[in-house]
């Protein structure tokens, strides 16, 4: 039986596609990644709601310790360079190097996009079943990532397509597993469990005008929407201090958290975390005390 070559013009403009799509996903994920480490302002997420926030500011969302947005920004940049190297490599030099070059980084691409594929699979499901929420940028990269291997799988001439499938095969295992043993069993993971229902605790010491700013916030009716799984959240309570945030009026807005309103979050429409409601206007971000002071007409002690 003949095996059917690939469609001629895919075949020509692989590579090309591989890189294009490459740069996209790089432009993706480093923008995700540039908001995570507060180069840029918080992420504004086109489609989904406030799912963005929720997704990019989860447990899930840090891989060993860094943003899982860096590895994807590093596996597009890996991909663009395999599908770029051949394309430099000039007609008169050595034919032996580039079919060498073409060979190679023909199989690394298909392995990388298919772990890549896996990944992203994985992660559409924890945002599905496990978050409840979804990310325009993170459902853009697993399309960009299925992009890449359906085109690295049908844009070669392989020679034994089974034996490349094979490998595949195992690489998608190997990354299952490893996911698995990452994220699997919820709150019960070492790498979730300190996140919990009501966030890590607050350890600085709440200073007197810190407390007194808290009170008069709830009293002219001012409420800061919040989720426990918010790291800028947390900065935002962190600069109120102990005492002065059991003052505030702290509406959780994720069902998951402890005494959750969502249904008030939902009706104010909130698109992010923190996000303040002072004097009927809302204000998104982790706001420094004297701007929460001058925003909601607060004269009292202000030596924060």
């Amino acid at each position: 039986m003949v095996r059917k070559r690939p469609t001629p013009w895919l075949h020509r403009w692989s590579r090309p596609i591989i890189l294009f799509l490459a740069t996209i996903g790089l432009l993706d994920t480093g923008y995700i990644t540039l908001e995570k480490f507060g180069i840029i302002q918080q992420t504004v997420c086109p489609l989904f709601g406030g799912g963005c926030s929720q997704v990019l500011n989860s447990p899930y969302a840090v891989f060993f310790g860094l943003p899982l947005s860096l590895f994807g920004a590093i596996a597009y940049f890996s991909a663009g360079a395999l599908a770029a190297i051949p394309l430099f490599v000039k007609a008169e030099q050595a034919k032996s190097l580039r079919l060498q070059l073409e060979k190679t980084t023909w199989l690394l691409l298909f392995l990388l996009s298919t772990a890549m594929v896996v990944f992203s699979a994985y992660l559409i499901y924890l945002m599905a079943y496990e978050i409840k929420a979804f990310c325009f940028f993170c459902v853009g990269s697993a399309i960009l990532s299925l992009g890449i291997f359906l085109v690295s799988l049908f844009g070669h001439d392989w020679e034994d397509l089974g034996q490349v499938l094979f490998g595949g095969f195992i690489t998608a295992i190997a990354v299952l597993v490893t996911l698995l043993g990452i994220y699997a069993g919820g709150s019960e993971n070492p790498a979730l469990a300190d996140q919990g229902q009501t966030g890590p605790p607050i350890v600085n010491v709440s200073k007197p005008a810190a407390v007194s700013l808290a009170e008069y916030l709830t009293k002219t009716g001012a409420k800061m929407y919040s989720a426990y799984w918010c790291p800028h959240c947390h900065d935002q309570k962190e600069l109120f201090g102990q005492q002065a945030v059991q003052k505030l009026d702290v509406v959780e807005c994720d069902p998951q958290g402890r005494n959750a309103r969502p249904q008030l979050c939902q009706q104010a429409g909130i698109q992010g975390f923190p996000t303040w409601e002072i004097n009927g206007k809302q204000y998104s971000g982790t706001r420094p005390l004297q701007e929460l002071a001058k925003l909601s007409g607060y004269t009292g002690p202000q030596n924060f």
